[in-house]
């Protein structure tokens, strides 16, 4: 009996197979289909849809079966897992020798229940490290938490009088996160971050407007909202996804005053024949745009242009379009080899400035090039990427970008 014809009918038993160290209680807690329930195959669909988005999952289809009871059925979710324990690895170099990594460990699987946990270290000059844990369906389907700490210390450069000077920063904060899901396309996140920055002069231009050291307490309070209607084929995405951030940062201190900032990321997804994908990232963002050269909106290589590297300037505004073309060259049960051709490009309004200066030639950046990826198509976000970046425009760097998962 096929579903159209079984509207009616109902729902016995659900049943989770394949599944080893997922628990099959979480897929029923977090499934729509439930004993009981009127039989719907848009239902259905969506927690299919809903599973192959877990990290635990590395695909998910479901099987309807008649019970022996007339016009009363089981369902079965089939599980294939993904391996969860998972290192992940970023690390950047431009044509000046500049080389950083950051390296961590991730458990996207704690308990069985879709739980994140882990930890990086960061080597960018100086040291830094976190811990994260993210338990999105901690009380339901629609509601859980995370909490994050972090220290963070990296070199810094900072302009103002069109000169540069580099700071020793330091950013250490707490944050706690209530994750909200009320369907299967919307989230939200509603948080507060508490944190200290610390500004220590290293060298560079001086100006006595300009403190050589600073160390501020500060608030955060941060809304996301996403919008995700991409569907995953293993290494293939087919869809629209939007994110926006919105937060506004107390201050202690003039020097580092009080802030808003909210920026959103536009992502498309095409699948393009039967080995083909083209991607894409729009970011367009704003925030108070305070005369200061400690903006916070920064171009760099591991966040928005690949070779372009760390921390090379810093806006109050930013656009920045990311687009690539990825094409399946090994497909195989448990591997995928890919190559990419991007494009990324990007303009920031200058602290105190106005939008004339995304025009500005001065502040804009063109970065092509070509990478590669090794996809583990059973161990989740197992890709590890090369890119490299050729800047065009003009006084460009160029350089390399390894990663563990997409770029975007």
């Amino acid at each position: 009996m096929s579903l159209s014809q079984a509207q009616e009918s109902r729902v016995v038993d659900v049943k989770v197979q394949g599944n080893k160290k997922l628990k099959s209680s979480f897929v029923k807690k977090i499934a729509l289909v439930k004993p009981g329930v009127l039989l719907d195959s848009i239902q259905l669909e969506e927690d299919v849809k809903l599973l192959k988005r877990l990290p635990s999952i590395a695909h998910a289809y479901y099987q309807v079966f008649p019970a022996n009871t007339p016009n009363e059925f089981n369902v079965f979710y089939n599980i294939v897992e993904n391996f969860t324990i998972i290192p992940s690895a970023n690390v950047y170099t431009t044509n000046d020798d500049e080389f950083a990594f950051r390296v961590g460990l991730y458990e996207y699987n704690l308990l069985g229940q879709n739980i994140t946990f882990g930890g990086f270290y960061q080597d960018d000059i100086f040291s830094s490290y976190g811990i994260n844990l993210r338990a999105p369906f901690l009380f339901s389907r629609k509601l859980g938490m995370a909490i994050n700490y972090q220290n963070l210390t990296t070199q810094e450069p900072v302009f103002f009088d069109n000169t540069t000077a580099d700071y020793r920063y330091n950013n250490e904060s707490i944050e706690g996160l209530v994750l909200y899901q009320p369907n299967f396309n919307n989230r939200f996140e509603f948080g507060i971050n508490y944190f200290t920055e610390d500004y220590e002069y290293l060298f560079g231009a001086t100006n006595p407007s300009v403190p050589q050291e600073l160390r501020v307490k500060k608030l955060l309070y941060k809304l996301i909202y996403e919008f995700n209607n991409i569907n995953y084929y293993y290494q293939y995405l087919e869809g629209f996804q939007s994110i926006f951030n919105f937060q506004y940062v107390t201050s202690t201190d003039e020097a580092l005053p009080e802030f808003v900032i909210g920026w959103n990321d536009f992502s498309y997804f095409l699948r393009v024949g039967k080995k083909g994908n083209w991607a894409s990232r729009l970011r367009l963002g704003l925030a108070t745009n305070n005369d200061s050269p400690f903006a916070p909106f920064s171009v760099d290589n591991n966040l928005n242009v690949r070779g372009v590297g760390n921390t090379i300037d810093r806006g109050t505004g930013v656009i920045v379009l990311n687009t690539e073309y990825r094409h399946t060259f090994i497909d195989k049960e448990w591997f995928a080899m890919q190559g990419n051709v991007f494009v990324d490009g990007g303009s920031w309004r200058n602290p105190g400035g106005d939008f004339g200066d995304f025009g500005d030639s001065q502040n804009i950046r063109i970065y092509p090039g070509i990478g590669l990826r090794f996809i583990h198509k059973k161990i989740f976000n197992a890709t590890f990427r090369i890119d490299y970046g050729y800047g065009i425009t003009p006084d460009s760097t160029n350089g390399f970008v390894f990663g563990i998962g997409q770029y975007f």
